[in-house]
């Protein structure tokens, strides 16, 4: 149900974004288009949809530049730094907004990520494991590494009342449904969703809270526990859930909804260059 309402609301987007369809032109046929890419079509959209602002692209963060923006939260913050040129590298990069006091905010840091190739191999008849007997391959972990970033950023952000970062999962180890796939000898090849062996969502959900999947959760969600308030930044995270390949549009289209939830939230630290352009 919730991929079906995914995908309807990516098709209403498509019908409410005049125009925007024609910024992909034979870009959109690449299959290969990284999400960095994407990310310079967002800016793209976003430059044309707000003439009155500045937006920028950058690859990275020096991690100088986060404990900054620690110590400006609190002075007991962002005190150690062990390597002075090591930095935090989005695969998407990192979208930025000037505001009204020409500070350059953040509106978008992406990254897309493909773990479990069981239904590639399955489709070609091969298999895997240390005697290559197997039709699946034991989950890695190198997905984990994407917590480094999103803590980074999260620092980074720490100040802000959004965080719109947005994870892109593809591959047999973010299945939400279980699939079959035949085999070229006629067999039929299960992979179940919920199995320990492959699925790896769990361990990326600690970075939304276990708050649900494909949702837009860029407004930070500021939750009241006894006398405390605590505000939570969760990663937007997607995933295809049947192991099929992302289509370039609807992350296109994701990105720049998240953009805008960005801007929306910024509104106020913006808003005297919006009104100077009407």
């Amino acid at each position: 149900m919730a991929k079906k309402n995914q995908s309807k609301r990516l098709t209403n987007q498509h019908k409410e974004s005049h125009g925007v369809v024609g910024i992909f032109g034979d870009k959109a046929k690449l299959h290969d288009m990284t999400v960095g890419k994407i990310s310079h079509l967002v800016i793209e959209q976003l430059e044309k949809d707000y003439p009155q602002l500045s937006f920028q692209y950058r690859t990275s963060i020096k991690k100088e530049e986060i404990n900054e923006a620690l110590k400006k939260v609190d002075p007991e913050l962002g005190q150690t730094l062990f390597v002075p040129n090591s930095s935090i590298i989005p695969d998407g990069g990192i979208i930025e907004v000037k505001d009204d006091s020409d500070n350059w905010r953040i509106v978008l840091v992406s990254e897309a990520k493909h773990q479990g190739k069981d239904i590639e191999n399955i489709k070609k008849g091969l298999l895997v494991g240390k005697a290559n007997n197997q039709d699946l391959m034991a989950a890695g972990n190198a997905i984990e590494r994407s917590h480094k970033n999103i803590s980074e950023i999260a620092n980074f952000m720490l100040s802000e009342s959004h965080f719109p970062y947005v994870l892109f999962l593809e591959g047999s180890n973010f299945l939400t449904e279980t699939i079959s796939i035949k085999r070229p000898d006629g067999r039929i090849v299960t992979l179940e969703y919920n199995s320990g062996m492959l699925n790896r969502l769990d361990r990326l959900t600690s970075a939304n809270y276990g708050m649900p999947i494909n949702t837009n959760l860029c407004k930070n969600k500021f939750v009241k526990h006894k006398d405390k308030t605590i505000m939570l930044q969760a990663t937007s995270i997607y995933t295809q859930g049947n192991g099929e390949k992302w289509d370039i549009k609807n992350m296109f289209y994701i990105m720049l909804e998240v953009s805008k939830t960005s801007l929306q939230v910024l509104g106020s630290d913006i808003f005297n260059q919006i009104t100077k352009s009407k």
